[in-house]
Formats: C-alpha cells, structure tokens, sequence
C-alpha cells in the first residue's frame, strides 16, 4: 500500500489537467479528489474519464448521447451537470457513486440517450452523469444461446453480434437501433416479436448491479426482490445496472415484413377500427403495427391522416397470407406487399434504413436528435370510430405529429402482471405513443407543442385505460407527476407506469436504498414503514 499516496496524486495532478484549472465548486473538488482512491484498476486511469464544465470536449460529450433537443436546450441553460465520468471500466462507477454519495451530489445514470424527458442528463439539483456508453462489451455463448452485455451497447449492436454467431438466433427488443441497453431494458423493452417472446426483461436471467455502497451484485447477491424490480421498475431507482445476462430465442433462417398504406380519404378509420378488434388475437408469430402520421392533402391543400400497417411475421409469406386474409381480410394484404428476408436484415427494414443497406449500420451508436414530446397510453377496449375521429382531428391540428399502436395479446397475456415489475400484461389490447416533432428551437415553439400535446391527451381520455390511466415507463412523461420523496405523492405516477407493483417496488427500494440516494424526478421513494 506504499505505493498508493503517490498513485493518488498523480492522478489528481492528470484530472486537473483534463479540467484545466481547480473547479472552484468545493462540493465538486471533494467529489473529483475522491476518485483516484476508490478506482481499482490503473490499466484504465479515471482521470481520462472525467470531464468537467472547463475540458475542451466537456460540451461534446454531454451531447453526443442525448437525443430530444427539447430538453437539452432547457439544460443547456440552467441544468446542466458539474462533471461527467464517462467511466471506461466499472471501476470507474462504483467510484462516481461512493464519491458522489460521500460530497452530496446526485447521480444520473445514461446509457443510450434515449430519454423522453431528459432525466439521465438534467437535473435542477447539484448532480455529475455517469455516462455508461463506453462499456458496451457484448459476449455470446452459442453452447448456452446465451449472452452478457454490458448497459453501454445499443440495440444496433447486440441484433449484430448475435447474427455473427448464429443465422436463426435473435433477441426480442426495440426497433430503433441505437437504444441503449441499460436504460431499454429496466422500463421493459418492447420490439415486434414481444407477441411471441414477451419483452427483453422476460428474457433476461441474470444482471450485474451497482448498489448505493458502490458493491457490485448479481442475481444471487441482490437478491430475487431486486431483480425482480429492476426488469420493468426503472433499474435507475435502485442502483446502476452494469450488464445483463440475456437468453436468445430462435427465429427461422427467413422472416417476412410488409407495409399498407391507406389515408383517411381511402378509408383509413374503417380499416383501424377492424384492425383494433383483431390484430391483438392473432398468430403469436403475427405483428402488425400501425403508424399514423399527418401529411399534405391532395387537392384542396388541406391536412390529412396516413395510416400505415407494418407488419413482421416469423416465417415465409406463403403461410403468411392465409392467416392474416382470414382475420383481417379488410387490409388487402397480397404476395406483392410481402418481402422475406432474414431476422438481422428486418431489423434494418424497422429501423427504417432501405432495403441493400449494410448491416454495419447497426454498429452506429448516436441518435438523431430531434425537438418532439411524447405521451403513452393503453388500451383495455376497442377504440370507437368516434374515439379515431376525435384523434385525426387534432392530429391535424397539432401538424408535426406520429404515432404508433402496438398490438399485445400472445405470450404478453400469458405472463401474470406480478410476475417481473412490468405490470401491463393479460387485459391489455394495445400500447399508443403520440409524439409531436419540431424544428423550431424556440421557447414559443416548445410552449405551443406541449400545449398541443396536452390537449391530445385529454381528448383521448373516454377511450383509453382509467384507474389508473395507465403510461409506459420508457415513454416517460413528467406531466403524470414528480415526487421522488414522498410515497403518497409518488404514488401518482407509480400507479400510472406500475400499476398494483408500485408498493413492492417502494418495500425493495427500502431494502436495497433506503437513504434513496438514487433518485430523480419520477424515482421511487423507499416505503415509509422500512
């Protein structure tokens, strides 16, 4: 241990050059003077994960993962982080958390960046981000058809490491590519064969935790409670979710997508309605989605709804034609709609990249970043045609705006609601996203959009989900409420996102943090009576 001062205060000497001068925040030189002395590997030295407000790439860095401008423009502004630990081994976390526990600073967590509301890289309070996007290994064993990935790999990344190990192997997650693990899987993650194989968390069989005394825990040391809670709860509640341990599902060698379009003018509300009683029930192999979306009228110049059905289907067209045309003969769906092509090549074709792309592309890590706001809801019945009426019209309204409908039912109603922390199982008919995208950077702008938004969502209140009006979690909203302090206030929006689980999570949020030292706007308080 002789050699550890010296070790100390060279790396003390390398972070003051990496943030040019003495911050001169004395809570964020207690917290930067602690790292060196919890760190445990000198291979990867701390100091060159540090950033602060004075480092050249300070400003870069915080942006690169971050994806909703509307957002980071408002944190840009007042709520931006005192320092950055962009950790490069695990080390490095358990570190930032110890350290920032020791100075009284809050932490966030990031993984991908994709966070509706902004709460892994703003905050009104004094906080440092521990920034997970560089640990991001991804080790598949075929002889278990199992896999360990780290919370820093994206989606894009782990569809491509298992179609290098296996053509007929696969992993039930989101559709966008550069989702980052952590974060996707802890709310839940939902992709197109949630119908088949449930969603990520119902397929993940161990993790790695860093609690709040900065100890690394597995499924066993953790204990079955908090594993329970962080596959559904928001992991960020509870400590920083390292890795996960995730079992691969087989798919065939050929997998078949289409797409109909059809606007309001061709009949649209017609063909939503019948698609809203059947879609839920059909072939657990079967994903149809919808996306609405605004676009300029013919003719008249005015607004109007197109409506597409994008479908995935885990086999070959000629069995897929049958089943569909036989409960949905409505949509029309012919040979010539239908395109076959390997699971990893439907990942592109979801992501939206055009058929020949490469896919390399799934190595790209960095969000486009957009100004938009988003709302969720579910749906318990079947929409009326006055409810898609009602929706069309404002979608009109608001302009800028998409949604999409996805179908549960399958293996989603097979599994008990109490089963992982993610409560929107059996009863559940479809999962609805609004989202509004602009391009104005303007105050005014932003203002007009929520607004726009808000008067959607109480619009379609008759005709979705009550007692609670329930909201999925990685669609986060703060408009649902925020109280990371007080259970009876979070049980607002603990109701919404958790539904009867909200009360557990708070009794394992007691066990595994009750000082609630990880915490954000919509965290979970540990419960009163621990």
């Amino acid at each position: 241990m002789r050699g550890l001062p010296i070790l100390v205060s060279i790396i003390l000497f390398s972070i003051s050059l990496v943030t040019s001068k003495s911050y001169p925040n004395s809570v964020v030189d207690n917290f930067l003077q602690c790292l060196p002395k919890h760190y445990r590997n000198p291979s990867k030295p701390i100091a060159k994960a540090i950033y602060t407000p004075t480092h050249p790439s300070f400003q870069s860095v915080y942006e690169l993962h971050t994806y909703n401008l509307r957002v980071l423009t408002q944190a840009n502004a007042t709520h931006k982080p005192m320092a950055i630990v962009a950790a490069l081994h695990e080390s490095h976390v358990q570190a930032a958390v110890i350290c920032a526990k020791e100075s009284g600073l809050q932490v966030r967590i990031r993984s991908g960046g994709h966070d509706y509301e902004g709460l892994s890289f703003s905050s009104s309070v004094p906080f440092v981000i521990i920034d997970l996007s560089n640990l991001r290994s991804i080790k598949i064993d075929m002889k278990t058809e199992t896999a360990w990935v780290q919370a820093g790999a994206t989606t894009g990344e782990l569809y491509y490491r298992i179609a290098e190990k296996s053509k007929v192997h696969a992993f039930p997650a989101g559709v966008c590519t550069t989702l980052g693990i952590g974060g996707h899987f802890t709310g839940g993650g939902y992709g197109n064969m949630l119908r088949k194989f449930g969603l990520s968390i119902d397929n993940v069989v161990d993790a790695q935790l860093i609690n709040a005394k900065g100890r690394i825990l597995n499924r066993k040391s953790m204990g079955e409670d908090v594993f329970w809670a962080i596959r559904g709860g928001g992991g960020t509640s509870f400590g920083i979710i390292l890795s996960w341990k995730i079992k691969l599902v087989r798919v065939p060698p050929k997998v078949t997508v289409f797409q109909v379009a059809k606007t309001l003018e061709q009949g649209a509300t017609v063909l939503v309605h019948k698609w809203l009683q059947v879609s839920h029930k059909l072939d657990k192999d079967i994903f149809i989605r919808i996306m609405p979306v605004t676009v300029a009228g013919t003719g008249n110049g005015n607004s109007t709804v197109r409506v597409s059905f994008i479908g995935h289907y885990l086999g070959r067209t000629n069995r897929l034609l049958p089943l569909v045309n036989a409960s949905f003969p409505e949509l029309g769906l012919q040979r010539k709609d239908c395109t076959e092509m390997s699971w990893i090549e439907s990942t592109l074709y979801w992501a939206g990249f055009p058929n020949g792309t490469s896919t390399d592309v799934l190595l790209n890590r960095v969000p486009n970043k957009v100004f938009f706001k988003t709302k969720s809801d579910y749906l318990k019945n079947v929409m009326p045609k006055a409810g898609l009426e009602t929706l069309w019209k404002v979608m009109m309204e608001i302009g800028n705006m998409w949604m999409q409908m996805s179908p549960y039912g399958g293996r989603m109603a097979e599994i008990s609601e109490s089963e992982t922390a993610f409560a929107h199982r059996a009863g559940t008919l479809y999962l609805v996203q609004y989202t509004a995208h602009w391009s104005e950077g303007s105050s005014e702008a932003t203002k007009k959009y929520v607004e726009l938004m808000r008067k959607l969502y109480a619009e379609m209140a008759p005709y979705v989900s009550t007692k609670p009006r329930e909201v999925f979690l990685n669609y986060r909203d703060l408009d649902i409420g925020s109280n990371n302090t007080d259970f009876e206030a979070a049980k607002v929006y603990g109701a919404k996102y958790f539904k009867g689980n909200f009360q557990r999570l708070a009794e394992v949020k007691a066990k595994i943090d009750p000082h609630n030292f990880f915490k954000n706007e919509q965290s979970i308080p540990p419960f009163p009576s621990f």
